[in-house]
């Protein structure tokens, strides 16, 4: 199987999760916070610089849980600006 070139707007959305788990951090380590989730200090450093741009479902479900981050809150993050979904009614 031959995997599809990303598209621009696909590495700006690895940027933004990558900005927002980088934000969620804070001041705990890389190394922490990959242990909790269960994934390689390595794997979350690529993810939060943007080398890695899409990352698997279950690897930033871990990291959310990590973090104490929603699911939905890493979605609106990274949607592209256009697309941004509205805010739910109260």
């Amino acid at each position: 199987m031959v995997r599809e070139p990303l598209t621009p707007a696909d590495r700006q959305r690895g940027e933004r999760l990558g900005r927002l788990l980088r934000e969620a951090r804070a001041e705990r380590s890389l190394g922490d916070v990959a242990g909790v989730a269960g994934v390689s200090a390595e794997t979350l450093r690529k993810i939060e610089t943007g080398r890695i741009p899409t990352p698997t479902f279950f690897t930033v479900s871990a990291l959310a849980g990590a973090l104490g981050l929603s699911l939905d809150t890493i979605a609106d993050a990274t949607e592209p600006e256009a697309g941004r979904r509205p805010a739910a009614a109260g």
